[in-house]
């Protein structure tokens, strides 16, 4: 059996990747804008690959807490 402080170790590293992926997610969020006010009219074109990356970060980057329910 794991001890209790490993326990909380293993915990406060998963809750702080997921808030590492959370923060890379805005990041690219503030790219984005930048790249859509930059390219004006256009930025449906040369912005689509950065939207698109950024789509995929909020599908799969969502904070997750350490309580989970194994069914």
């Amino acid at each position: 059996m794991r001890s209790t402080s490993a326990k909380f170790e293993e915990r406060d590293a998963h809750i702080r990747e997921s808030w590492v992926r959370a923060m890379e997610a805005r990041l690219v969020r503030d790219e984005l804008e930048k790249c859509q006010k930059g390219e004006g009219v256009n930025h449906y074109e040369n912005c689509k690959w950065l939207s698109e990356k950024y789509l995929n970060m909020l599908r799969e980057n969502k904070v997750q807490g350490y309580k989970h329910i194994d069914i």
